[in-house]
């Protein structure tokens, strides 16, 4: 009986000591302060082969703490005057990295030339805390102006000095 009675005494002790250290040490935040922030500089540009959208890494939660833990973005895509649909998921493979990547682009290739284009951007933490979507980024898809190449290129004529 004496040697089930230091058993007994031993697990209390080892639950007592073990108790302070379950890990937690701050306040939970609720989930509106963990969400990342909106991003708001989301554009778009038609290119020779689709519309390319670019927009910059969210660095700070909605709550103001600096953020660590950015998943993903969801790019949301609307044609002419309808509803955004999801065009595509695009992960954030660089959490580890000493230097990270602070602006990301997409190139929409499945478009057609003369359709009206929204895009929006949504940031998803690892997770999974969605941010507001982004400003939207309207664009028509058009065929952009060549750019001068060697080979029409037409030097000034120089006009001379007057002494």
């Amino acid at each position: 009986m004496r040697r089930d009675a230091r058993i007994i005494v031993l697990v209390l002790l080892s639950l007592v000591l073990l108790y302070p250290g379950c890990g937690v040490k701050s306040r939970p935040l609720p989930p509106s302060d963990v969400r990342p922030q909106r991003t708001t500089d989301l554009q778009a540009v038609s290119v020779a082969n689709g519309i390319r959208i670019r927009w910059s890494r969210p660095v700070r939660y909605t709550g103001g703490g600096r953020m660590r833990d950015l998943g993903k973005f969801e790019i949301l895509r609307a044609v002419g005057g309808g509803e955004p649909k999801l065009l595509a998921d695009i992960p954030v493979t660089d959490l580890q990295r000493f230097r990270q990547q602070q602006h990301f682009s997409y190139l929409d290739t499945d478009t057609q030339l003369g359709m009206r284009y929204r895009y929006q951007i949504i940031s998803v933490t690892t997770d999974g805390y969605e941010s507001l979507p982004s400003n939207q980024a309207e664009v028509v898809r058009t065929v952009p102006t060549p750019t001068p190449n060697p080979e029409n290129f037409v030097l000034p004529t120089p006009v001379p000095l007057h002494r």
